[in-house]
């Protein structure tokens, strides 16, 4: 099936250049958020590679209630919009439920579904009736031909600028597997897809109160599915993952980044 290229703003997805979503879990301070989108946009002009600034508002699928969750769906949005306009970059955060999807749609480019709430009809229908981009996270229980039925969804609602995630799949308990199949099966399918290197290492509770992973491995699968073809890499990043308030075992140091972004941009052109 032939695919078009998105535009998201003055980026491309699934064009000549592989696209990046880079930036921290969730916003941990107005002052952090900003200090971190400012190193990325430096990161990614060094490294000539087109990047999406990404951050969460709110952490709402944490493991533990006493997990920190961010900042407010209002305060969030309105500072990641103020970001984008000041850097000229594209915004992403994911939505979690109808009303937050219509607040986001006044501030961010790209609305994120969850995994978790992929198949959410009613998040579905609110996040692609703002007129915004839709960025799908494939859920752990689902098989890549599953996506059809998505898509499906978003279509009969109006909607044609959506992508797909890839974010590894349920492997026993408190395990992710990331099969690179899934990336050439979904492009094959007619859609854009991007593959989630720091997620897909996670282990879902593994620590207990708290989500444990292996990010060293993180670069080692991103390397893997740029060679195999996806039109973008997914990466959190952080400057010290182990004080990070979210997600810290996964994340991708931020001086490492550049050489990663370096090895990524190369393989890319290799395979092109």
């Amino acid at each position: 099936m032939t695919r078009k290229p998105l535009k998201i703003r003055n980026l491309t997805l699934g064009g000549k250049e592989p696209l990046l979503i880079l930036g921290p879990c969730v916003i941990e301070s107005e002052k952090f958020v900003w200090r971190m989108a400012r190193k990325l946009k430096q990161i990614a002009a060094d490294t000539g590679v087109q990047f999406i600034f990404k951050a969460s508002y709110d952490k709402a699928n944490r493991t533990s209630v006493k997990s920190f969750r961010g900042i407010g769906v209002e305060e969030g949005c309105g500072l990641l919009a103020a970001i984008g306009e000041d850097l000229g970059v594209p915004v992403t955060t994911d939505v979690h439920t109808g009303s937050d999807a219509l607040t986001a749609g006044k501030f961010i480019d790209v609305l994120q579904i969850p995994a978790f709430l992929c198949r959410q009809t009613d998040l579905i229908k609110a996040a692609t009736e703002t007129g915004r981009i839709v960025n799908v996270k494939k859920g752990q229980f689902l098989a890549p031909w599953d996506l059809k039925n998505i898509a499906e969804k978003i279509r009969s609602f109006g909607g044609d600028k959506f992508f797909f995630t890839e974010r590894g799949a349920t492997f026993g308990y408190n395990n992710l597997v990331a099969d690179m199949r899934s990336l050439y099966w979904i492009r094959e399918a007619g859609f854009h897809v991007v593959f989630d290197a720091t997620h897909s290492v996670q282990r879902p509770g593994g620590a207990g109160t708290s989500t444990s992973g292996d990010g060293a491995l993180a670069p080692v699968l991103a390397r893997a599915a740029m060679a195999a073809g996806c039109d973008g890499i997914f990466i959190e990043t952080h400057e010290d993952p182990g004080k990070a308030l979210s997600d810290g075992p996964n994340q991708i140091p931020l001086a490492k980044l550049p050489k990663i972004l370096k090895q990524l941009k190369a393989i890319h052109e290799t395979v092109r």
